[in-house]
């Protein structure tokens, strides 16, 4: 499942539960740099494969969570529409983590205080494997694409 001598998280906690197979693969944080691209290049990989997790609050339905690539910004148009809201915004860092239990780079899309409704970015599908926070600074966990929309129970964000 994990990779020996990694600190468990919660996030990883609940993919073992559940029989997921996952990596956890560290990387060095710097705090000026949260960003994704930093983690990609930290990591060696192209910043497309490390999504960041976005929450979100709609009009209509409060909070919910976008999964992007690094490399993109997220549509607020498009993710209101597909989470079924008239208009939303990113909430407000101060409110993350009693929202959510994260920090800023920090925040995974498993195992959240709540389970809000969740939308993947469709081009996860185009690799074998993504990484994604593990719900702290300076470990990500390394998952296949399926593995995570069937555990969050995700919707597409599309491309």
């Amino acid at each position: 499942m994990s990779k020996a001598g990694a600190e468990k998280t919660n996030a990883a906690r609940l993919l073992d539960a559940a029989g997921i197979q996952y990596s956890l693969i560290p990387y060095e944080v710097d705090e000026d740099h949260l960003d994704a691209g930093h983690v990609a290049a930290s990591l060696g990989e192209d910043v497309d494969r490390v999504f960041k997790t976005l929450v979100l609050r709609g009009d209509k339905t409060g909070p919910f969570v976008c999964v992007i690539p690094g490399s993109l910004e997220v549509d607020l148009k498009l993710a209101a529409r597909i989470s079924g809201n008239k208009n939303c915004a990113m909430i407000h860092v101060k409110e993350l983590l009693p929202l959510t239990g994260y920090i800023r780079g920090g925040c995974s899309p498993i195992g959240m205080k709540k389970a809000f409704p969740t939308f993947i970015h469709e081009s996860a599908l185009m690799h074998d494997s993504i990484f994604i926070s593990a719900g702290v600074r300076g470990l990500q966990l390394c998952i296949a694409p399926d593995d995570l929309f069937s555990f969050t129970g995700a919707g597409i964000y599309p491309l």
